[in-house]
């Protein structure tokens, strides 16, 4: 579907078993609401990600009706929510609060798809107590996406207690060395966890869509 300045996807859920996103980081208001109405007019849904606040409001009224927004993952949704899951599979663990935009952008991502998602928040290991109290909970899913930044230690530990596939995001919090979550990602790549898989810097939805790739293959979704 085109419409001048963009051509919406509308096969790839067929193909890779996601639907197309909207990345609204760089886009004007005017462009991402003509791409909201399109998706709403051909009665389809669609997951807007970095749709921060001021571009949220300069949004036309009747865009943002349409809209279930999130200011605080920066992420909306086009179109109906999708039926949740009776049991969550995947575990979001968050090292700290400052933490949880990416952590709310994964669950977000999941909850889209109808994957309930288990937040596990402030467990960072400068507080290890607080995460250990919690590890059996979090060994109880299927999958579990790691959410740290500074030196993102969490990632290396949950790594090294679960069974599960690990996804760790690697964020961008933390002072100076933390290199606006440099440091962070080469110590996801350098853990000795082995196996742990590494998205991009403050990625919870890329992320949350490594899951989903390792859940469909187990229960693939009908083609859309």
């Amino acid at each position: 579907m085109t419409g001048g300045e963009f051509d919406l996807d509308l096969l790839r859920a067929e193909r890779m078993g996601l639907d197309e996103a909207l990345f609204c980081a760089g886009k004007t208001p005017g462009q991402i609401g003509r791409i909201v109405e399109a998706v709403a007019v051909a009665g389809r849904r669609m997951l807007l990600t970095r749709l921060d606040e001021d571009r949220h409001a300069a949004l036309g009224d009747d865009v943002r009706a349409v809209l279930d927004y999130d200011p605080l993952s920066s992420t909306a949704r086009v179109g109906a929510a999708a039926p949740p899951r009776d049991k969550a599979r995947v575990a979001v663990v968050c090292a700290g609060t400052s933490d949880l935009r990416a952590s709310r952008e994964a669950a977000r991502t999941l909850e889209y798809y109808g994957e309930r998602a288990a937040e596990f928040t402030d467990v960072g290991v400068a507080g290890l107590h607080r995460l250990l109290s919690r590890i059996a909970d979090i060994r109880a899913h299927e999958i579990v996406i790691a959410v740290a930044g500074m030196d993102a230690a969490l990632i290396s530990v949950i790594g090294g207690l679960v069974r599960a596939p690990v996804i760790a995001v690697p964020t961008s919090i933390g002072y100076g060395a933390a290199r606006g979550g440099e440091t962070a990602l080469a110590a996801s790549l350098a853990t000795c966890a082995s196996g742990v898989v590494v998205v991009n810097i403050d990625n919870g939805y890329g992320a949350a869509c490594a899951a989903m790739r390792i859940l469909n293959r187990e229960t693939p979704s009908p083609p859309r």
